[in-house]
């Protein structure tokens, strides 16, 4: 692959990982490379702010590529991004896009009537822009890059977005019954657009799959999520989001839950519980301890005791990152962080590879 030429050696310890035969950590390790004069930021709004230029935001992608460099397990990876929980424009075919603060909106307080009298069509102009985005990328992704699809959302947080959050979290009381109801209709149409999306980017030659969290699987996977968890006890979690989730791991060959913030911490037993689901993804959240602090280290004994994959992407300071290494040499963890140079990317996956030395646990 241009700008990686060992991406069929990272492709081998993705498989790997993936299966629980991998001998250490995954290390993804980005920076600008040591020999560029100029470095070309990645516009990961691109698709929004230069809607409809899919020459110029491919061009501009592999700029990027070329001048980063790729450590490890990292790769170029250009995300077909709408924003997160795209799904709601596609019910609704409301989305705003803010140039100025690179975000996007897809929720709008509507009463139960309109809620379900939204359905998925082919011709919705937000679905049928992201199937232009992946008509134009893919034929252009093999050997240049990894096409990764959209971030289709989580059940109740499409849910949020088109009934309102504070109306939705009444309704969990109040109408149970319709949240149900439509929460299996947003998983069909979830079911829909992933294979609709994925038969585009694969029938182009693209090997394996690819989204937002920048991980490669050989067969189908997606991050799955619900942010909207942050709000609800586990006894809602366990009756209106666990199904969903149990029922995408089974529709996918691999997933992983993106677990996001304190908020989300009771729910932990439930998920790892999910036989069919792969790993976590840990966020702390803006304003807490990031990943490499040791107030979390008994969540992630919890989750590698489950053999559960464990991902790891967000540091307050890399310099912490080897004490983490150290403490949990276990090769079920991914760890993924940028650098400001090429010689201390280097330097992490040196220290990887000598740390790295059991094939399970600590």
């Amino acid at each position: 692959m241009q700008g990686k030429t060992d991406w069929d050696t990272a492709k081998s310890l993705f498989d790997a990982w993936w299966k629980h035969e991998s001998k250490k950590p995954l290390i993804q390790a980005f920076s600008p490379k040591a020999d560029v004069d100029q470095y070309y930021a990645l516009d990961g709004w691109a698709f929004l702010r230069n809607k409809g230029a899919f020459a110029q935001i491919i061009h501009e992608f592999k700029q990027f590529r070329d001048c980063t460099f790729f450590g490890g397990t990292a790769y170029p990876n250009l995300w077909l991004n709408l924003g997160p929980g795209a799904l709601a424009a596609y019910l609704s075919n409301f989305l705003e896009f803010s140039n100025e603060q690179s975000t996007t909106w897809f929720e709008k307080t509507r009463d139960w009537d309109a809620v379900e009298a939204f359905d998925f069509d082919e011709a919705n102009p937000w679905w049928q822009y992201t199937l232009q985005m992946a008509e134009a990328a893919a034929p252009n992704a093999p050997g240049a890059f990894i096409l990764a699809t959209t971030d289709i959302g989580g059940n109740l947080d499409v849910l949020a977005s088109l009934r309102g959050t504070q109306e939705l979290l009444m309704d969990l009381v109040l109408e149970p019954e319709r949240i149900t109801q439509m929460l299996s209709r947003i998983d069909d149409t979830w079911e829909r657009v992933y294979t609709q999306l994925d038969q585009i980017i694969r029938g182009h030659g693209q090997d394996g799959t690819a989204a937002w969290m920048g991980l490669w699987c050989p067969e189908r996977w997606y991050p799955l999520q619900c942010d909207f968890s942050a709000m609800i006890s586990p006894h809602d979690f366990e009756r209106f989001v666990i199904p969903s989730l149990v029922r995408h791991c089974r529709f996918l060959d691999k997933s992983i839950f993106h677990w996001d913030g304190p908020g989300q911490i009771p729910h932990l037993d439930l998920l790892l519980d999910i036989p069919e689901l792969d790993g976590i993804q840990w966020v702390p959240g803006s304003g807490n301890p990031q990943c490499e602090n040791p107030c979390w280290y008994p969540l992630y004994e919890k989750i590698l005791a489950k053999n559960k994959l464990l991902i790891l992407q967000c540091f307050d300071d890399n310099k912490n990152i080897p004490t983490m290494l150290q403490v949990f040499q276990n090769p079920n963890i991914l760890i993924s962080t940028w650098y400001p140079t090429e010689n201390e990317a280097q330097d992490l996956l040196e220290f990887g590879d000598q740390v790295m030395t059991l094939s399970t646990g600590r």
